[in-house]
């Protein structure tokens, strides 16, 4: 059984960098089974990809987002990591990590996804 966890700031300024983690546990993030995805969830709005990580180091991103987004891996800790630049209010949203054992880019069906985070609660407020 895999086990996701987010951790992060709930309250960032606008123009600041978000620095999210989600530690991973009942798997290893090495492995080729599963790739590593971020979904936000904007307050009244659906689900949004951001962005997926593979085991070996390969990322995608959505395309609306790549230009301030980041997501990386710590294999020490069993961890992934996202960081978006330079957020607005339009940012806030509960974050979530979700594994998935195909590539989902694009997805935001919460059904195309193995597990789940409970999520983190981000708002992006002065």
């Amino acid at each position: 059984q895999v086990q996701l966890q987010e951790s992060g700031p709930g309250l960032v300024k606008p123009s600041q960098t978000l620095s999210l983690t989600c530690t991973v546990s009942g798997a290893s993030i090495r492995t080729e089974t599963y790739f590593w995805n971020w979904l936000r969830q904007p307050p009244g709005k659906g689900l949004e990809w951001m962005g997926v990580i593979s085991g070996s180091g390969s990322a995608w991103y959505s395309p609306s987002l790549k230009n301030r987004l980041s997501i990386a891996t710590d294999t020490s800790k069993n961890q992934v990591t996202l960081q978006l630049l330079s957020v607005t209010p339009e940012d806030t949203a509960v974050y979530y990590c979700a594994a998935s054992r195909g590539l989902r880019v694009g997805i935001g069906d919460r059904n195309a996804y193995d597990y789940w985070g409970q999520g983190t609660q981000v708002i992006v407020s002065s």
